[in-house]
């Protein structure tokens, strides 16, 4: 399983979504195991600059973006499920 990079704002409404889904996934079994890394942008530019993209939530696997912008509770898990196959 590879860890999840999350780039965020916390003023970011689609980040406080994304949030909350994740919260939502991981009570179940099979995610609770899942590492996630957030790095909220405002806070640590000089990270988020070595990163390609422009819209938050934004979730990488290792160095592969995996989503990029607004997202669904699907696509959440869609991204933890890529994340334990590898």
């Amino acid at each position: 399983m590879k860890p999840i990079k999350l780039f965020y704002q916390t003023r970011c409404p689609f980040c406080k979504k994304a949030f909350n889904y994740i919260d939502e996934l991981k009570k179940r079994p099979e995610y609770k195991d899942i590492v996630i890394e957030t790095i909220e942008e405002t806070e640590q530019p000089e990270l988020a600059d070595q990163y390609d993209y422009y819209y938050v939530p934004t979730f990488y696997i290792g160095d592969e973006k995996v989503h990029e912008g607004g997202i669904y509770p699907n696509e959440v898990e869609a991204i933890f499920k890529k994340a334990m196959e590898q």
